[in-house]
């Protein structure tokens, strides 16, 4: 089993422990690792130091794609391994300890990470740690199901050190496409001309000797866990169908739309199960990650190919395609996340973009990361890559939560991610407002009638009408701009009395 795959046969001797491994990592190192949305990321390494660390601490830097699974980031917060992560995260116990102050959280857009460290406007890479389905003859280590910034994080690091996962099928090989740019100011374009463009080599090059130590393991991904469309999801995915369909209709779209991104999470996720039945065929996608709507869109015919850096699935859709890699192959591909959300592909290939919005407000300003403008979720992730670049940039929400204590939709957003010049169409179940070549005036109207709920319509126009009377480009009553969510700190609900 180990020469099927480690097929470099010098590389045998570099086989070690978890612990042998982990006992590479010293305090102070800036370590980037694998995984992207629950996929992907090392397993055994990241456990075994979170073990160490109660008799040999260590605080250490960790960059990653994005979110990691096997509650990998919980337990090395739990540890006290992490002094500083980036640059996304998804979990509740390393949430809380940024939002106190203990681990400090650096919020970027995914696009950008490889970019900083390549041009050395942060520390380093001292130690890339990632998960490999096998190691080729010449060294070159085949991802799993992310790429994320593992071949950044190979080709810049001191020391390399792979996890060789054998729960993942041999025939995941060939999946990838990993393509390293050249340096700036003369980097050639990236020849990416449509979703299932291959532009590189199927694995992450690395020169053999730089490998430190190679770790066996068989524990597979996280499963997603995403909710059957709803109601409310089902409904968001009907108005946006019906738009669409106008567009094609109005000779702005093809019957095959345009390339297709999709955020991760619920709401996005059954959104795109909406297009399974939807009049459009022989789409295509070009996104960040690939879920379960992505194969069922596969599996009817609808979707002809999907381009992504992660797949990331439920149980049993991951059982499905996992067991049946050769059926999908040929028409997924996996790339590095600074070629996925790249921003001059994204507005070349002209993507329609599907995101999800924590809050939103009636000007069309969005708010994807801080609750009251002051404590983080999960990060801006990839939305703001696709937002400011995409053919058509919108976002989904659905219109309260808390059943009904928080309106999605507020007079300003508490924290702006997505600025009105960025965002095109906002949904909620109760309708779409298309707020492309509206002037900041003429926007709450439609976005209060289209997007917000009866429950919150008529205090949302009774700000926006005493908004209007003070005058201004964008009309506001700046001492009451955040008073629904005051009001809600104090009574629990934004219904003002």
């Amino acid at each position: 089993m180990s020469q099927d795959r480690i097929r470099r046969p010098s590389l045998l001797s570099k086989v070690v422990s978890a612990d042998e491994a982990a006992s590479l990592i010293k305090d102070g190192m800036t370590v980037g690792m694998s995984g992207f949305t629950r996929a992907g990321e090392a397993k055994a390494v990241p456990l075994a130091l979170a073990a160490r660390n109660a008799s040999n601490p260590v605080k250490i830097t960790l960059m990653t794609g994005a979110s990691l699974g096997n509650n990998i980031d919980k337990l090395l917060t739990e540890a006290g391994v992490l002094a500083r992560r980036l640059p996304f995260q998804a979990d509740p116990t390393l949430r809380n300890a940024i939002n106190h102050g203990d681990v400090m959280f650096i919020d970027q857009h995914l696009s950008e990470t490889s970019e900083f460290l390549r041009s050395r406007q942060m520390k380093p890479v001292d130690i890339a740690l990632v998960e490999a389905a096998a190691i080729t003859e010449d060294g070159g280590i085949v991802p799993t199901t992310s790429v994320g910034n593992s071949a950044t994080y190979v080709t810049l690091a001191e020391k390399v050190i792979v996890e060789v996962n054998s729960s993942h099928s041999a025939a995941i090989e060939g999946m990838h496409d990993i393509y390293i740019p050249g340096k700036r100011p003369h980097r050639q374009p990236y020849p990416v001309m449509a979703a299932d463009s291959r532009i590189g080599t199927p694995y992450i090059p690395c020169d053999p000797d730089r490998i430190a130590a190679i770790v066996f393991t068989d524990k597979f991904d996280s499963a997603a866990t995403n909710t059957a469309p709803d109601p409310e999801t089902i409904s968001i995915a009907g108005h946006l169908t019906d738009f669409l369909a106008n567009e094609v209709k109005q000779g702005r779209l093809s019957n095959s739309l345009n390339p297709l991104q999709a955020g991760i999470g619920n709401i996005a996720n059954s959104v795109l199960y909406g297009l399974v039945h939807s009049p459009f065929e022989e789409m295509t996608m070009y996104s960040e990650v690939l879920q379960d709507s992505t194969i069922a869109l596969l599996d009817s015919g609808k979707l002809l190919f999907a381009s992504g850096c992660s797949m990331t699935l439920t149980q049993p859709v991951g059982d499905a395609v996992y067991a049946n890699l050769d059926k999908y192959k040929n028409r997924l591909v996996l790339r590095p996340q600074e070629i996925s959300n790249h921003p001059e592909i994204i507005r070349r290939l002209g993507i329609i973009a599907i995101n999800t919005a924590l809050e939103c407000d009636i000007y069309g300003n969005v708010n994807s990361t801080h609750v009251n403008g002051t404590h983080m979720m999960n990060g801006i992730g990839g939305s703001g890559d696709f937002a400011r670049n995409a053919y058509m940039s919108i976002f989904v929400a659905k219109s309260t939560a808390k059943d009904g204590a928080i309106s999605t939709v507020v007079p300003m957003v508490t924290h702006c991610d997505h600025t009105e010049h960025d965002v095109d169409i906002l949904v909620t179940e109760h309708g779409l407002a298309d707020l492309r070549a509206l002037a900041p005036r003429e926007r709450p109207k439609i976005v209060i009638e289209k997007c917000v709920d009866p429950a919150y319509r008529d205090q949302a126009f009774d700000y926006y009408n005493r908004a209007l009377a003070r005058g201004g480009q964008t009309p506001h009553v700046l001492e009451e701009a955040f008073s629904w969510h005051a009001h809600r700190a104090k009574t629990g609900s934004m219904k003002l009395s």
